[in-house]
């Protein structure tokens, strides 16, 4: 149902935006998807655990959990990788909203990060030398 439900949001929105063609591009796009991004994951999940818990929807080509770089503890998030689109879609339609160890997981399909700057680099938070938000600033 949840994927009957994505299929018709995103050929309205197709339609309505660029014509028939962008429309095609959508539904190809989603049936040859595998990679799922998964939400709500347990703090204590590990990869294993992610891929058993979606190896009853098809082949799990990849399951990988995302852990903090500098803990080693999940960040509550990971991607399940498929098979086949067919796969994916079967698990986004059962898993999407369902309870996994004790918390909802929302699974919908990963899409390519946006490029460009993420970290904190150019950002005038205040505070510091220079700063005029704690005095006058004179030296």
């Amino acid at each position: 149902m949840a994927f009957c439900n994505k299929v018709g949001n995103l050929l309205k929105q197709s339609i309505s935006q660029n014509g028939s063609a962008s429309m095609l591009n959508s539904v190809r796009y989603m049936a040859t998807a595998t990679k799922l991004f998964v939400a709500g994951l347990d703090y204590g999940m590990d990869d294993h655990s992610l891929k058993d818990a979606f190896s009853s929807y098809g082949e799990v080509v990849e399951a990988r959990v995302i852990t903090d770089r500098d803990s080693g503890r999940s960040r509550g998030f990971g991607f399940v990788n498929f098979s086949s689109g067919e796969s994916a879609s079967s698990a986004i339609s059962a898993m999407d909203g369902q309870e996994l160890h004790g918390r909802s997981i929302a699974v919908k399909y990963a899409t390519e990060r946006p490029s460009g700057n993420r970290g904190f680099g150019g950002s005038n938070f205040g505070g510091g030398y220079g700063s005029r938000a704690g005095g006058d600033g004179d030296f």
